[in-house]
């Protein structure tokens, strides 16, 4: 059975935020991950972390201005100097919270040769700044209904862009729940990439609540996480259809 890490940003949130890390390792979580911990000061996100002996999975880049549409800036036209300076945010929470990997966001953005050249560059810098600390850099598809005008929406998309970015620091990052949605063919994609993935998330489909909702059969997707060898954690990135620890069932039942 996969290791699940307890994503802070959708669930437990009948909690503050600070609160959630408690709540979460009383749930038998020893890990956890969240969007963006920059409005929290770092010292109160990692005092949390250690107190209640969690590890911290993954969490994303500075997207830029959420509250204004920014979704990321590492494909955006004019953003490098604000993308480089990112780069020293994430780190620094990086390190305090001994996170080894973040996701890199991709932005708003059509698919051009231009927009492709410049995440890129942009990708092959975080990899090699993040490098030093020992931390890894990743890309995630997302789906266009999700995210609407998204640069990166499919797995093929993702990995042609990481053959061309080339870097031994930079990855793939599978959302089961978005390639579900972009194609499908869950088992035989895992199968067929699993050396590639270096973190997964999981979350019913359609509607993004628990993993035994939905139209997916995610006992046979974390049999076939198990039988490829993945031995990283599987992100719990969805929206608890109800009260969170009410939810948390499905553990067993999948097991």
């Amino acid at each position: 059975m996969p290791r699940f890490s307890a994503n802070l940003s959708m669930m437990f949130t009948e909690w503050p935020f600070l609160d959630r890390f408690p709540a979460a390792r009383a749930a038998g979580f020893q890990a956890v991950e969240f969007l963006f911990p920059y409005a929290q000061p770092v010292e109160e996100i990692a005092a949390k972390v250690g107190e209640n002996r969690l590890e911290t999975s993954i969490f994303n880049l500075p997207p830029g201005d959420w509250a204004a549409g920014e979704r990321g800036l590492a494909a955006i036209a004019g953003r490098e100097g604000d993308f480089a300076e990112s780069l020293g945010i994430a780190l620094e929470y990086a390190r305090a919270l001994g996170a080894r990997q973040l996701h890199c966001m991709a932005g708003i953005a059509p698919v051009t040769p231009e927009g492709e050249a410049r995440f890129i560059a942009n990708l092959r810098r975080a990899g090699d700044v993040l490098g030093v600390a020992g931390i890894k850099v990743l890309i995630e598809p997302i789906n266009p209904r999700a995210m609407p005008g998204y640069f990166l929406t499919t797995t093929a998309q993702a990995l042609d862009l990481l053959d061309r970015i080339d870097h031994p620091n930079v990855g793939l990052q599978f959302d089961i729940y978005h390639h579900q949605i972009t194609r499908g063919d869950v088992i035989r994609t895992i199968e067929a990439i699993h050396a590639r993935i270096d973190h997964v998330q999981i979350a019913g489909v359609p509607d993004r609540h628990e993993p035994d909702t939905g139209e997916l059969a995610y006992g046979p997707v974390f049999e076939v996480l198990d039988r490829v060898g993945y031995d990283g954690w599987v992100g719990c990135e969805y929206i608890p259809a109800g009260e969170t620890v009410a939810g948390l069932g499905w553990r067993e039942r999948l097991a």
